[in-house]
């Protein structure tokens, strides 16, 4: 073994295996370019992008960690959000959650 080096299965490495995606249609109505990253709580991204935010509440982008998805002026495309995991607590970001993804929602986790 060399030090540093990497020894990886052969096999492909399954994404967010087993959560539940769904696939939204994003507009990006602005002039500018918009870049979201892949643990973005997708709902609170650029008001230049049009999509169901209510649909996306408590999602990311289902892309591997480290990435983004970006947005040119105009264009419209499809990307699949997964559930966040974890916690599910979102601070910062817009300030629309700021605590809990699921506080006050029957079941929440």
């Amino acid at each position: 073994m060399i030090p540093g080096e990497y020894i990886l299965r052969s096999a492909p490495v399954t994404l967010n295996a087993g959560r539940q995606a769904i696939d939204v249609v994003v507009t990006n109505t602005g002039d500018r370019p918009v870049q979201v990253g892949s643990h973005f709580h997708f709902a609170e991204a650029n008001s230049a992008l049009e999509f169901d935010r209510e649909a996306a509440h408590g999602r990311r982008l289902d892309i591997p960690a480290g990435t983004a998805a970006r947005f040119e002026p105009g264009d419209s495309r499809t990307v699949r959000l997964i559930e966040l995991a974890g916690r599910r607590e979102v601070f910062g970001l817009s300030n629309a959650v700021n605590g809990p993804l699921d506080a006050g929602k029957e079941g929440g986790k």
